[in-house]
């Protein structure tokens, strides 16, 4: 048998965040006071920020129909999606009636991308212990619908391009014609939006391409999001870890494959 090829690595990846999460059936039982319960536990643990955001609505991989998100119709109130933050800003936990949710984000330039061991583990780590407390608290008890994995990308221009005329350096597949004469002679924005089918058709691959500006200083960037989303047939737990590793190969190997070599050696120092 032929060894799959090793997994592309970058010593400065252009990573901010990586999100990764389960959708489950809606917990009914879930109050908000149970939420605060929550947040004790979490403080125990370095989450001592707490903040209310919008709920995110639900958007499961489909084959056998449009792609839609799916609702459930309920009686139950809304309740808030919440982010429980830890001191250093690096580690956010994210909970809602359907959802739970763990980022690693970059807060300062000098903070590393830990490498997917290291958030894999985390995740797990924070998922068994809601899960334990969902238990505990007889709310309910977790039925996956769906996973997910993110990793987010700032592309910072001047930084191996310089305009958007250049766009075909970073992702080759886009690349713009930058000829005399054209009437479009000058791109002002990029919007691209790419699917792929995950083996065994256990969800897509989606890659998202935008130009954007920097939140802290409105420095241009493009900003690549690439998301996988699905579910394989068994539902088990070894099945669902199973999944993460082949989303996380998918998300490293389909960022390698969309981004041009003049970025990965002298950029992003591809070894």
């Amino acid at each position: 048998m032929t060894r799959p090829e090793p997994l592309p690595s970058f010593e400065r990846p252009p990573v901010i965040e990586v999100v990764c999460g389960m959708t489950f059936k809606p917990l009914d039982g879930l109050l908000a006071p149970h939420l605060g319960l929550l947040w004790e536990k979490l403080k125990q643990d370095g989450y001592t920020k707490c903040q209310e955001v919008a709920p995110l609505a639900p958007a499961v991989e489909q084959f056998d129909g449009p792609q839609s998100p799916s609702f459930e119709v309920t009686d139950t109130p809304p309740l808030a999606r919440i982010w429980f933050t830890r001191d250093d800003e690096n580690g956010i936990i994210q909970v809602q009636r359907d959802r739970f949710l763990h980022n690693w984000k970059k807060a300062r330039p000098g903070d590393e991308y830990p490498h997917y061991d290291a958030v894999i583990a985390k995740f797990r780590e924070k998922l068994a212990s809601f899960e334990a407390f969902v238990l505990d608290a007889e709310v309910g008890q977790l039925e996956p619908q769906q996973y997910e994995m993110t990793y987010v990308n700032h592309i910072m221009q001047g930084n191996g391009w310089h305009s958007l005329r250049e766009i075909g350096k970073v992702f080759p597949d886009v690349g713009w014609r930058d000829q005399t004469g054209r009437f479009l002679h000058s791109l002002e924005a990029v919007n691209i939006r790419l699917s792929f089918v995950l083996p065994n058709r256990s969800g897509r691959l989606h890659a998202t391409i935008r130009t954007a500006l920097r939140r802290q200083d409105g420095f241009p960037m493009l900003l690549l999001d690439m998301t996988a989303r699905g579910i394989p047939k068994e539902h088990s737990r070894d099945a669902m870890w199973e999944w993460f590793d082949i989303a996380h190969e998918w998300i490293v190997r389909g960022f390698a494959d969309l981004t041009g070599p003049e970025m990965q050696g002298p950029v992003w120092s591809r070894s």
